[in-house]
Protein backbone atom coordinates (compact mmCIF):
# COMPACT_ATOMS: atom_id res chain seq x y z
CA UNK A 1 0.00 0.00 0.00
CA UNK A 2 1.68 3.26 -1.31
CA UNK A 3 1.83 6.11 1.62
CA UNK A 4 -1.07 8.40 -0.40
CA UNK A 5 -3.19 4.83 0.45
CA UNK A 6 -2.81 4.69 3.71
CA UNK A 7 -5.48 7.08 5.27
CA UNK A 8 -5.19 6.54 8.87
CA UNK A 9 -1.28 7.21 8.96
CA UNK A 10 -1.49 10.31 6.60
CA UNK A 11 -4.74 11.87 8.43
CA UNK A 12 -3.18 11.74 11.84
CA UNK A 13 -0.09 13.26 10.60
CA UNK A 14 -2.41 16.34 8.68
CA UNK A 15 -3.59 16.65 12.24
CA UNK A 16 -0.69 16.56 14.24
CA UNK A 17 -0.05 19.97 14.46
CA UNK A 18 -3.32 20.94 15.62
CA UNK A 19 -2.71 18.42 18.75
CA UNK A 20 1.07 20.47 19.32
CA UNK A 21 -1.13 22.86 20.84
CA UNK A 22 -2.04 20.59 23.62
CA UNK A 23 1.11 20.33 24.70
CA UNK A 24 0.64 23.45 27.82
CA UNK A 25 -2.12 21.91 28.82
CA UNK A 26 -1.10 18.21 29.79
CA UNK A 27 -2.15 18.02 33.50
CA UNK A 28 -6.07 18.72 32.03
CA UNK A 29 -5.43 15.98 29.43
CA UNK A 30 -4.18 13.46 31.82
CA UNK A 31 -7.48 13.98 34.33
CA UNK A 32 -9.50 13.79 31.25
CA UNK A 33 -7.72 10.71 30.39
CA UNK A 34 -8.35 9.28 33.69
CA UNK A 35 -11.84 10.43 33.70
CA UNK A 36 -12.33 8.54 30.44
CA UNK A 37 -10.38 5.25 31.57
CA UNK A 38 -12.70 5.13 34.42
CA UNK A 39 -16.21 5.90 32.82
CA UNK A 40 -15.21 3.45 30.13
CA UNK A 41 -14.50 0.39 32.69
CA UNK A 42 -17.76 1.75 34.49
CA UNK A 43 -19.88 0.89 31.57
CA UNK A 44 -18.57 -2.42 30.78
CA UNK A 45 -18.42 -3.28 34.22
CA UNK A 46 -22.27 -2.75 33.77
CA UNK A 47 -22.10 -5.84 32.24
CA UNK A 48 -21.12 -7.77 34.71
CA UNK A 49 -23.26 -6.13 37.19
CA UNK A 50 -26.22 -7.17 34.84
CA UNK A 51 -25.41 -10.92 34.82
CA UNK A 52 -25.07 -10.67 38.96
CA UNK A 53 -28.68 -9.07 38.95
CA UNK A 54 -30.22 -11.33 36.64
CA UNK A 55 -28.42 -14.95 37.81
CA UNK A 56 -27.46 -13.91 41.33
CA UNK A 57 -30.37 -11.67 42.67
CA UNK A 58 -33.47 -12.78 40.34
CA UNK A 59 -32.43 -16.64 39.73
CA UNK A 60 -31.51 -17.41 43.20
CA UNK A 61 -34.93 -15.75 44.46
CA UNK A 62 -33.52 -14.35 47.49
CA UNK A 63 -33.85 -10.41 48.47
CA UNK A 64 -30.65 -9.93 50.00
CA UNK A 65 -28.76 -10.94 47.04
CA UNK A 66 -31.28 -9.08 44.79
CA UNK A 67 -30.69 -6.14 46.84
CA UNK A 68 -26.61 -6.64 47.23
CA UNK A 69 -26.66 -6.99 43.56
CA UNK A 70 -28.50 -3.62 42.74
CA UNK A 71 -26.21 -1.95 45.06
CA UNK A 72 -23.28 -2.11 43.14
CA UNK A 73 -25.31 -1.86 40.28
CA UNK A 74 -25.63 1.86 41.98
CA UNK A 75 -22.27 2.34 42.64
CA UNK A 76 -21.25 1.54 38.86
CA UNK A 77 -23.60 4.21 37.83
CA UNK A 78 -22.10 6.79 40.31
CA UNK A 79 -18.40 6.04 39.19
CA UNK A 80 -20.16 6.58 35.85
CA UNK A 81 -21.81 9.89 36.43
CA UNK A 82 -18.65 11.22 38.65
CA UNK A 83 -16.62 10.51 35.52
CA UNK A 84 -18.18 11.60 33.12
CA UNK A 85 -18.79 14.90 34.16
CA UNK A 86 -15.26 15.37 35.19
CA UNK A 87 -14.01 13.66 31.25
CA UNK A 88 -16.81 16.29 29.48
CA UNK A 89 -15.77 19.46 31.45
CA UNK A 90 -11.81 18.75 31.50
CA UNK A 91 -12.05 18.07 27.66
CA UNK A 92 -14.07 20.76 26.22
CA UNK A 93 -12.60 23.05 28.55
CA UNK A 94 -9.42 21.79 26.57
CA UNK A 95 -11.08 21.72 22.85
CA UNK A 96 -11.89 25.34 24.08
CA UNK A 97 -8.34 26.49 25.03
CA UNK A 98 -6.66 25.16 21.87
CA UNK A 99 -8.79 26.55 19.49
CA UNK A 100 -8.37 29.52 21.24
CA UNK A 101 -4.35 29.11 21.04
CA UNK A 102 -4.59 28.56 17.31
CA UNK A 103 -6.48 31.33 16.81
CA UNK A 104 -4.26 33.89 18.67
CA UNK A 105 -1.39 31.77 16.80
CA UNK A 106 -2.60 32.28 13.08
CA UNK A 107 -3.54 36.03 14.40
CA UNK A 108 0.18 36.49 15.51
CA UNK A 109 2.04 35.12 12.67
CA UNK A 110 -0.28 36.55 9.82
CA UNK A 111 -0.03 40.52 11.57
CA UNK A 112 3.48 40.24 10.82
CA UNK A 113 3.87 39.26 6.98
CA UNK A 114 4.37 41.74 4.62
CA UNK A 115 1.30 43.00 3.08
CA UNK A 116 2.13 41.52 -0.14
CA UNK A 117 0.47 38.41 1.48
CA UNK A 118 -2.75 40.10 1.66
CA UNK A 119 -2.78 41.18 -1.88
CA UNK A 120 -2.48 37.11 -2.88
CA UNK A 121 -4.63 36.36 -0.27
CA UNK A 122 -8.25 37.42 0.66
CA UNK A 123 -8.72 38.44 3.92
CA UNK A 124 -12.14 37.18 3.71
CA UNK A 125 -10.37 34.04 2.82
CA UNK A 126 -8.10 33.92 6.25
CA UNK A 127 -10.83 35.40 8.46
CA UNK A 128 -12.94 31.87 7.48
CA UNK A 129 -9.95 30.01 7.94
CA UNK A 130 -9.40 31.95 11.44
CA UNK A 131 -12.96 31.26 12.45
CA UNK A 132 -14.61 28.37 10.94
CA UNK A 133 -11.18 26.09 10.68
CA UNK A 134 -10.46 26.80 14.43
CA UNK A 135 -14.14 25.96 15.26
CA UNK A 136 -14.24 22.91 13.47
CA UNK A 137 -10.91 21.70 15.43
CA UNK A 138 -12.32 22.98 18.90
CA UNK A 139 -15.28 19.91 18.36
CA UNK A 140 -12.53 17.73 16.87
CA UNK A 141 -9.80 18.00 19.86
CA UNK A 142 -13.23 19.16 22.89
CA UNK A 143 -15.00 16.09 21.41
CA UNK A 144 -14.87 13.87 18.76
CA UNK A 145 -11.29 12.38 20.01
CA UNK A 146 -12.71 11.88 23.46
CA UNK A 147 -15.49 10.08 22.20
CA UNK A 148 -12.80 8.11 19.57
CA UNK A 149 -10.72 6.87 22.38
CA UNK A 150 -13.24 6.76 24.64
CA UNK A 151 -15.01 3.98 22.04
CA UNK A 152 -11.52 2.57 20.96
CA UNK A 153 -11.45 1.73 25.07
CA UNK A 154 -15.07 0.28 24.89
CA UNK A 155 -14.55 -1.57 21.47
CA UNK A 156 -11.14 -3.42 23.05
CA UNK A 157 -12.49 -3.88 26.42
CA UNK A 158 -15.89 -5.14 24.88
CA UNK A 159 -14.13 -7.59 22.64
CA UNK A 160 -12.13 -9.12 25.67
CA UNK A 161 -15.03 -9.45 28.00
CA UNK A 162 -17.26 -10.89 24.91
CA UNK A 163 -14.59 -13.97 24.90
CA UNK A 164 -14.97 -14.03 28.65
CA UNK A 165 -18.27 -14.49 28.56
CA UNK A 166 -18.74 -16.37 25.78
CA UNK A 167 -16.52 -17.83 23.01
CA UNK A 168 -18.71 -19.26 20.31
CA UNK A 169 -20.68 -16.24 20.25
CA UNK A 170 -17.59 -14.28 20.43
CA UNK A 171 -15.70 -15.79 16.97
CA UNK A 172 -19.10 -14.75 15.35
CA UNK A 173 -18.70 -10.86 16.14
CA UNK A 174 -15.02 -10.97 15.41
CA UNK A 175 -15.95 -12.79 11.79
CA UNK A 176 -18.35 -9.59 10.98
CA UNK A 177 -15.42 -6.96 12.11
CA UNK A 178 -13.84 -6.84 8.38
CA UNK A 179 -17.53 -6.09 7.26
CA UNK A 180 -17.69 -3.14 9.57
CA UNK A 181 -13.95 -1.48 9.28
CA UNK A 182 -13.57 -1.68 5.08
CA UNK A 183 -16.29 0.65 4.31
CA UNK A 184 -14.62 3.26 6.86
CA UNK A 185 -11.56 2.97 4.96
CA UNK A 186 -12.55 3.19 1.35
CA UNK A 187 -15.04 6.03 2.16
CA UNK A 188 -12.85 8.28 4.35
CA UNK A 189 -10.48 9.62 1.81
CA UNK A 190 -12.98 10.96 -0.11
CA UNK A 191 -14.86 12.45 2.96
CA UNK A 192 -11.83 14.05 3.77
CA UNK A 193 -11.57 15.79 -0.14
CA UNK A 194 -14.92 16.99 0.72
CA UNK A 195 -14.45 18.59 3.53
CA UNK A 196 -11.40 20.27 2.66
CA UNK A 197 -13.73 21.89 -0.23
CA UNK A 198 -16.90 22.46 1.50
CA UNK A 199 -14.53 24.64 3.92
CA UNK A 200 -12.92 26.54 0.60
CA UNK A 201 -16.51 26.81 -0.44
CA UNK A 202 -18.05 28.20 2.48
CA UNK A 203 -14.78 30.54 2.62
CA UNK A 204 -15.90 31.84 -0.82
CA UNK A 205 -19.32 33.02 0.85
CA UNK A 206 -17.94 35.22 3.63
CA UNK A 207 -15.69 36.84 1.08
CA UNK A 208 -18.73 37.42 -1.42
CA UNK A 209 -20.80 38.72 2.09
CA UNK A 210 -17.86 40.79 3.21
CA UNK A 211 -17.31 42.12 -0.37
CA UNK A 212 -20.39 43.28 -1.10
CA UNK A 213 -21.49 45.08 2.21
CA UNK A 214 -18.22 46.02 2.46
CA UNK A 215 -18.92 48.25 -0.58
CA UNK A 216 -22.80 48.64 0.00
CA UNK A 217 -23.05 52.55 -1.58
CA UNK A 218 -21.57 51.39 -4.93
CA UNK A 219 -23.68 48.18 -5.55
CA UNK A 220 -26.68 50.80 -4.65
CA UNK A 221 -25.19 53.44 -6.57
CA UNK A 222 -25.12 51.10 -9.58
CA UNK A 223 -28.24 49.40 -9.16
CA UNK A 224 -26.14 46.23 -8.65
CA UNK A 225 -28.37 44.50 -6.38
CA UNK A 226 -29.96 41.39 -8.33
CA UNK A 227 -27.10 40.66 -9.97
CA UNK A 228 -24.59 40.61 -6.75
CA UNK A 229 -27.94 38.36 -5.01
CA UNK A 230 -28.02 36.14 -7.88
CA UNK A 231 -24.22 35.65 -7.71
CA UNK A 232 -24.32 35.31 -3.76
CA UNK A 233 -27.04 32.41 -4.66
CA UNK A 234 -24.60 30.49 -7.06
CA UNK A 235 -21.55 30.80 -4.21
CA UNK A 236 -23.99 29.27 -2.22
CA UNK A 237 -25.16 26.10 -3.91
CA UNK A 238 -21.66 25.41 -5.28
CA UNK A 239 -20.83 25.34 -1.41
CA UNK A 240 -24.36 23.56 -0.64
CA UNK A 241 -23.62 20.64 -3.38
CA UNK A 242 -19.99 20.45 -1.68
CA UNK A 243 -21.67 19.91 1.78
CA UNK A 244 -24.70 17.84 0.96
CA UNK A 245 -22.25 15.31 -1.16
CA UNK A 246 -19.75 15.07 2.06
CA UNK A 247 -23.12 14.67 4.17
CA UNK A 248 -24.96 12.03 1.72
CA UNK A 249 -21.52 10.10 2.13
CA UNK A 250 -21.03 10.19 5.82
CA UNK A 251 -24.77 9.30 6.30
CA UNK A 252 -24.25 6.05 4.40
CA UNK A 253 -21.10 5.22 6.41
CA UNK A 254 -22.92 5.68 9.29
CA UNK A 255 -25.83 3.82 8.29
CA UNK A 256 -24.07 1.10 6.67
CA UNK A 257 -21.88 0.50 9.73
CA UNK A 258 -24.79 0.22 11.96
CA UNK A 259 -26.88 -1.78 10.00
CA UNK A 260 -23.92 -4.54 9.78
CA UNK A 261 -22.91 -4.16 13.59
CA UNK A 262 -26.71 -4.56 14.23
CA UNK A 263 -27.05 -7.14 12.19
CA UNK A 264 -24.77 -9.43 13.33
CA UNK A 265 -25.99 -8.78 16.95
CA UNK A 266 -29.62 -10.07 15.79
CA UNK A 267 -27.65 -12.92 14.88
CA UNK A 268 -26.01 -13.15 18.08
CA UNK A 269 -29.39 -12.77 20.10
CA UNK A 270 -30.91 -15.90 17.90
CA UNK A 271 -27.92 -17.93 18.27
CA UNK A 272 -27.40 -17.08 22.09
CA UNK A 273 -31.27 -17.57 22.30
CA UNK A 274 -30.75 -21.36 21.22
CA UNK A 275 -28.35 -21.68 23.47
CA UNK A 276 -29.95 -20.43 26.84
CA UNK A 277 -33.42 -22.76 25.67
CA UNK A 278 -31.01 -25.62 25.35
CA UNK A 279 -29.51 -25.11 29.11
CA UNK A 280 -25.92 -24.65 27.51
CA UNK A 281 -25.48 -20.50 28.91
CA UNK A 282 -27.04 -18.84 31.12
CA UNK A 283 -29.92 -15.86 30.75
CA UNK A 284 -27.51 -13.68 32.73
CA UNK A 285 -24.41 -14.27 30.01
CA UNK A 286 -26.91 -13.97 27.14
CA UNK A 287 -27.62 -10.45 28.85
CA UNK A 288 -24.48 -9.88 29.49
CA UNK A 289 -22.80 -11.02 26.36
CA UNK A 290 -25.75 -8.56 24.19
CA UNK A 291 -24.25 -5.62 26.48
CA UNK A 292 -21.03 -6.24 25.52
CA UNK A 293 -22.11 -6.88 21.90
CA UNK A 294 -24.16 -3.73 21.71
CA UNK A 295 -20.99 -1.63 23.09
CA UNK A 296 -18.97 -3.34 20.54
CA UNK A 297 -21.27 -2.32 17.80
CA UNK A 298 -22.02 1.09 19.09
CA UNK A 299 -18.00 1.60 19.00
CA UNK A 300 -17.77 0.84 16.13
CA UNK A 301 -20.53 3.14 14.90
CA UNK A 302 -19.23 5.85 16.87
CA UNK A 303 -15.62 5.68 15.86
CA UNK A 304 -16.72 5.26 11.97
CA UNK A 305 -18.57 8.44 12.59
CA UNK A 306 -15.90 10.09 14.52
CA UNK A 307 -13.12 9.20 11.64
CA UNK A 308 -15.22 11.41 9.23
CA UNK A 309 -14.87 14.41 11.58
CA UNK A 310 -10.80 13.53 11.40
CA UNK A 311 -11.42 13.74 8.05
CA UNK A 312 -13.04 17.53 8.02
CA UNK A 313 -10.63 18.47 10.54
CA UNK A 314 -7.55 17.24 8.64
CA UNK A 315 -8.93 19.55 6.07
CA UNK A 316 -8.97 22.46 8.49
CA UNK A 317 -5.94 21.84 9.96
CA UNK A 318 -4.34 21.81 6.16
CA UNK A 319 -5.48 25.02 5.84
CA UNK A 320 -4.48 26.60 9.19
CA UNK A 321 -1.30 24.67 8.78
CA UNK A 322 -0.40 26.89 5.48
CA UNK A 323 -1.65 30.60 7.15
CA UNK A 324 0.88 29.80 9.89
CA UNK A 325 3.69 28.78 7.50
CA UNK A 326 3.74 31.11 5.25
CA UNK A 327 6.80 32.82 5.12
CA UNK A 328 7.78 36.84 5.01
CA UNK A 329 9.00 38.06 2.19
CA UNK A 330 10.25 40.83 4.96
CA UNK A 331 13.23 39.85 7.52
CA UNK A 332 13.62 41.86 10.20
CA UNK A 333 16.83 43.42 10.55
CA UNK A 334 19.19 44.33 13.56
CA UNK A 335 20.06 47.80 14.05
CA UNK A 336 17.72 48.78 17.22
CA UNK A 337 18.06 52.29 17.04
CA UNK A 338 17.68 54.82 14.20
CA UNK A 339 19.37 58.72 14.83
CA UNK A 340 17.39 61.52 16.47
CA UNK A 341 15.67 62.58 13.80
CA UNK A 342 17.79 65.57 13.39
CA UNK A 343 21.20 63.30 12.14
CA UNK A 344 18.40 60.99 9.88
CA UNK A 345 19.05 61.86 6.46
CA UNK A 346 17.12 60.14 3.57
CA UNK A 347 19.70 58.72 1.25
CA UNK A 348 18.01 56.86 -2.10
CA UNK A 349 20.89 55.00 -4.46
CA UNK A 350 19.76 53.79 -7.83
CA UNK A 351 16.73 52.16 -6.66
CA UNK A 352 14.59 49.55 -8.67
CA UNK A 353 11.69 47.41 -7.72
CA UNK A 354 9.17 45.88 -9.34
CA UNK A 355 5.87 43.84 -7.94
CA UNK A 356 6.51 39.95 -8.30
CA UNK A 357 2.89 39.77 -9.03
CA UNK A 358 4.23 41.68 -12.49
CA UNK A 359 7.71 40.84 -12.96
CA UNK A 360 7.83 42.19 -16.56
CA UNK A 361 6.43 45.74 -15.55
CA UNK A 362 9.02 47.86 -13.43
CA UNK A 363 7.56 50.59 -11.12
CA UNK A 364 10.84 52.38 -10.16
CA UNK A 365 14.12 52.10 -11.57
CA UNK A 366 17.75 53.92 -11.21
CA UNK A 367 16.60 56.00 -8.91
CA UNK A 368 18.61 58.66 -6.90
CA UNK A 369 18.29 61.43 -4.22
CA UNK A 370 19.23 62.77 -1.31
CA UNK A 371 17.01 64.75 1.75
CA UNK A 372 18.01 66.20 4.45
CA UNK A 373 16.96 66.37 7.37
CA UNK A 374 13.80 69.52 8.25
CA UNK A 375 12.98 69.61 4.32
CA UNK A 376 9.85 69.64 2.90
CA UNK A 377 10.20 67.49 -0.33
CA UNK A 378 7.55 66.94 -2.77
CA UNK A 379 6.87 64.06 -5.48
CA UNK A 380 4.81 64.93 -7.95
CA UNK A 381 3.91 63.51 -11.61
CA UNK A 382 1.97 60.97 -13.53
CA UNK A 383 -0.61 57.99 -11.81
CA UNK A 384 1.62 54.99 -11.92
CA UNK A 385 5.21 57.04 -11.81
CA UNK A 386 6.03 54.80 -8.60
CA UNK A 387 5.20 58.00 -5.79
CA UNK A 388 2.87 55.38 -3.34
CA UNK A 389 5.24 52.65 -4.20
CA UNK A 390 8.00 54.66 -3.41
CA UNK A 391 6.70 55.83 0.26
CA UNK A 392 5.78 51.10 0.77
CA UNK A 393 9.73 50.69 0.08
CA UNK A 394 10.32 53.64 2.96
CA UNK A 395 8.58 51.38 5.30
CA UNK A 396 9.43 48.61 4.26
CA UNK A 397 6.16 46.95 3.07
CA UNK A 398 8.22 45.68 0.19
CA UNK A 399 12.07 45.16 -0.27
CA UNK A 400 14.03 46.86 -3.29
CA UNK A 401 15.37 44.44 -5.79
CA UNK A 402 18.39 46.85 -6.34
CA UNK A 403 20.16 50.06 -4.63
CA UNK A 404 19.38 51.39 -1.63
CA UNK A 405 17.45 53.24 0.75
CA UNK A 406 19.58 54.38 3.83
CA UNK A 407 18.54 56.58 6.91
CA UNK A 408 21.46 58.00 8.61
CA UNK A 409 23.30 55.67 6.89
CA UNK A 410 21.28 52.89 7.88
CA UNK A 411 19.76 50.58 5.11
CA UNK A 412 16.68 50.26 6.04
CA UNK A 413 16.87 46.54 5.60
CA UNK A 414 19.26 46.68 8.39
CA UNK A 415 16.87 48.19 10.87
CA UNK A 416 14.63 46.53 13.29
CA UNK A 417 11.39 47.02 11.41
CA UNK A 418 9.57 48.58 14.89
CA UNK A 419 12.52 51.19 14.76
CA UNK A 420 11.98 52.26 11.13
CA UNK A 421 8.12 52.17 11.14
CA UNK A 422 8.42 54.27 14.13
CA UNK A 423 10.25 56.98 12.10
CA UNK A 424 7.39 57.45 10.17
CA UNK A 425 4.11 59.02 10.53
CA UNK A 426 2.23 58.13 7.55
CA UNK A 427 -1.25 59.73 6.04
CA UNK A 428 -2.73 57.55 2.88
CA UNK A 429 -4.86 58.47 0.60
CA UNK A 430 -7.57 56.70 1.68
CA UNK A 431 -7.37 57.09 5.92
CA UNK A 432 -8.21 53.76 7.65
CA UNK A 433 -10.17 54.51 10.78
CA UNK A 434 -10.33 51.18 13.38
CA UNK A 435 -13.39 50.00 15.70
CA UNK A 436 -13.12 51.90 18.72
CA UNK A 437 -13.25 55.39 19.97
CA UNK A 438 -11.96 58.33 18.10
CA UNK A 439 -9.47 58.84 20.68
CA UNK A 440 -8.52 54.94 20.66
CA UNK A 441 -8.17 56.19 16.29
CA UNK A 442 -5.82 59.00 17.63
CA UNK A 443 -3.49 57.42 20.04
CA UNK A 444 -3.11 54.12 17.59
CA UNK A 445 0.43 54.41 17.22
CA UNK A 446 1.24 56.09 20.20
CA UNK A 447 -1.18 54.56 23.54
CA UNK A 448 0.38 56.72 26.22
CA UNK A 449 -0.23 60.17 24.43
CA UNK A 450 -1.24 62.48 26.84
CA UNK A 451 -4.11 64.93 26.64
CA UNK A 452 -2.04 67.88 25.66
CA UNK A 453 -0.06 65.95 22.88
CA UNK A 454 -4.03 64.69 21.17
CA UNK A 455 -5.36 68.70 21.59
CA UNK A 456 -2.08 69.72 19.70
CA UNK A 457 -2.50 67.09 16.85
CA UNK A 458 -5.90 67.96 16.73
CA UNK A 459 -5.22 71.73 16.11
CA UNK A 460 -2.54 71.49 13.62
CA UNK A 461 -4.95 69.00 11.40
CA UNK A 462 -7.82 71.46 12.00
CA UNK A 463 -10.04 68.63 13.41
CA UNK A 464 -10.33 70.02 17.09
CA UNK A 465 -13.79 71.69 16.10
CA UNK A 466 -15.30 69.02 14.85
CA UNK A 467 -14.41 66.13 17.04
CA UNK A 468 -15.38 68.59 19.93
CA UNK A 469 -18.93 68.65 18.27
CA UNK A 470 -19.24 64.97 17.98
CA UNK A 471 -21.69 63.24 20.48
CA UNK A 472 -19.03 62.56 23.25
CA UNK A 473 -16.02 64.28 21.66
CA UNK A 474 -12.83 61.96 21.96
CA UNK A 475 -15.02 59.12 23.24
CA UNK A 476 -17.15 59.27 20.26
CA UNK A 477 -17.62 55.35 19.05
CA UNK A 478 -16.32 55.17 15.35
CA UNK A 479 -17.70 52.30 13.10
CA UNK A 480 -15.76 50.45 11.16
CA UNK A 481 -13.41 52.68 8.66
CA UNK A 482 -15.22 55.64 10.48
CA UNK A 483 -18.07 54.79 9.15
CA UNK A 484 -20.59 58.06 9.75
CA UNK A 485 -17.59 61.12 9.38
CA UNK A 486 -17.10 62.49 5.64
CA UNK A 487 -13.75 61.34 3.69
CA UNK A 488 -12.18 65.22 4.85
CA UNK A 489 -13.16 64.60 8.60
CA UNK A 490 -11.42 60.85 8.58
CA UNK A 491 -8.04 62.47 6.96
CA UNK A 492 -7.95 64.98 9.33
CA UNK A 493 -7.72 62.27 11.99
CA UNK A 494 -5.39 60.25 9.60
CA UNK A 495 -3.05 63.79 9.87
CA UNK A 496 -3.42 63.87 13.50
CA UNK A 497 -2.63 60.64 14.07
CA UNK A 498 0.49 60.86 12.33
CA UNK A 499 1.65 63.43 14.00
CA UNK A 500 0.64 62.19 17.91
CA UNK A 501 3.21 59.81 17.24
CA UNK A 502 5.74 62.64 16.63
CA UNK A 503 7.58 60.46 13.65
CA UNK A 504 11.32 62.08 12.22
CA UNK A 505 9.63 61.86 8.75
CA UNK A 506 5.98 62.88 7.98
CA UNK A 507 4.82 60.95 4.77
CA UNK A 508 1.90 62.68 2.88
CA UNK A 509 0.09 60.74 0.02
CA UNK A 510 -1.99 63.06 -1.41
CA UNK A 511 -3.22 63.94 1.86
CA UNK A 512 -5.29 66.92 1.25
CA UNK A 513 -7.10 65.70 -1.62
CA UNK A 514 -10.37 65.01 0.08
CA UNK A 515 -10.56 68.23 1.60
CA UNK A 516 -12.55 71.64 1.49
CA UNK A 517 -10.18 74.37 0.40
CA UNK A 518 -10.64 76.10 4.34
CA UNK A 519 -9.32 72.91 5.88
CA UNK A 520 -6.41 72.32 3.02
CA UNK A 521 -5.51 75.86 3.70
CA UNK A 522 -5.33 74.81 7.37
CA UNK A 523 -3.13 71.86 7.28
CA UNK A 524 -0.98 73.83 4.89
CA UNK A 525 -0.32 76.28 7.56
CA UNK A 526 0.35 73.28 10.00
CA UNK A 527 2.49 71.58 7.88
CA UNK A 528 4.68 75.22 7.53
CA UNK A 529 4.85 75.06 11.03
CA UNK A 530 6.09 71.76 11.42
CA UNK A 531 8.47 72.10 8.82
CA UNK A 532 11.92 72.33 10.69
CA UNK A 533 10.08 69.90 13.77
CA UNK A 534 10.48 67.02 11.35
CA UNK A 535 11.35 66.25 7.61
CA UNK A 536 8.26 65.88 5.02
CA UNK A 537 7.81 64.09 1.99
CA UNK A 538 4.12 64.56 0.13
CA UNK A 539 2.55 63.46 -2.80
CA UNK A 540 0.43 65.69 -3.97
CA UNK A 541 -1.45 67.11 -7.11
CA UNK A 542 -2.73 70.71 -5.66
CA UNK A 543 0.00 73.35 -6.94
CA UNK A 544 -0.73 75.32 -3.28
CA UNK A 545 1.44 71.95 -1.59
CA UNK A 546 3.54 71.98 -3.96
CA UNK A 547 4.98 75.45 -4.07
CA UNK A 548 5.01 75.11 -0.69
CA UNK A 549 7.66 72.35 -0.53
CA UNK A 550 11.58 73.25 -0.41
CA UNK A 551 12.29 71.01 -3.20
CA UNK A 552 9.98 69.41 -5.98
CA UNK A 553 10.82 65.66 -7.33
CA UNK A 554 9.19 65.06 -10.96
CA UNK A 555 8.47 61.15 -11.13
CA UNK A 556 7.99 59.56 -14.82
CA UNK A 557 7.72 56.30 -15.79
CA UNK A 558 9.34 54.94 -12.36
CA UNK A 559 12.06 57.10 -13.01
CA UNK A 560 13.36 60.95 -11.35
CA UNK A 561 12.90 62.97 -14.58
CA UNK A 562 13.62 66.33 -12.90
CA UNK A 563 14.40 68.42 -9.41
CA UNK A 564 14.13 71.65 -8.06
CA UNK A 565 11.94 74.48 -6.98
CA UNK A 566 8.72 75.75 -8.18
CA UNK A 567 9.97 78.03 -10.81
CA UNK A 568 12.70 76.35 -11.50
CA UNK A 569 11.05 73.65 -12.82
CA UNK A 570 8.69 75.76 -14.60
CA UNK A 571 11.53 76.63 -16.74
CA UNK A 572 13.50 73.56 -16.87
CA UNK A 573 11.04 70.47 -16.93
CA UNK A 574 8.43 70.27 -19.67
CA UNK A 575 6.35 67.83 -17.85
CA UNK A 576 6.03 70.03 -14.73
CA UNK A 577 5.60 72.78 -16.91
CA UNK A 578 2.41 70.93 -18.30
CA UNK A 579 0.95 69.98 -15.29
CA UNK A 580 1.49 73.00 -13.15
CA UNK A 581 -0.98 74.46 -16.06
CA UNK A 582 -3.66 71.33 -16.49
CA UNK A 583 -3.84 69.07 -13.23
CA UNK A 584 -1.98 72.01 -10.49
CA UNK A 585 -4.67 74.02 -11.71
CA UNK A 586 -6.51 76.07 -9.08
Amino acid sequence: MTEEERPSSKNIRRIRPAFSFLRPYLPQVVLASIALIITASATLSLGQGLRVVIDGGFASGQSDVLNESLGLFVIFIAVLTVGTFVRFYFVSWVGERVSADIRLAVFNHLIHLHPGFFEENSPSEIQSRVTTDTTLLQTVIGSSVSIALRNILMFIGGLVLLFVTNAKLSLIVLASVPMVVLPVIFVSRRVRSLSRTSQDRLADVGSHVSESFRHIKIVQAFNHQASDIKTFAEVVEQALTVALQRIWLRAVLVAAVMMLAFGAIAVLVWIGGQDVLSGRTTAGELVAFIFYAFIVAGSVGAISEVWTDLQRAAGATERLVELLESPSAIRDGTVEQLAPWQSLDLSVTDLAFRYASRPDQPVLQSLSFNVQPGEMVALVGPSGAGKSTFFDLLQRFYDVDAGSIKLGGVDVREAKLQALRGAFGFVPQTPAMFSGSVRDNLTYGRADASDEQVERALSLANAHTFVNALPQGLLTPLGEDGIGLSGGQRQRLAVARALIAEPAFLLLDEATSALDAESEQSIRKSVEALKGEMTILVIAHRLSTVRQADRILVFEEGRMIASGTHDELMKDSDLYARFASIQFAG
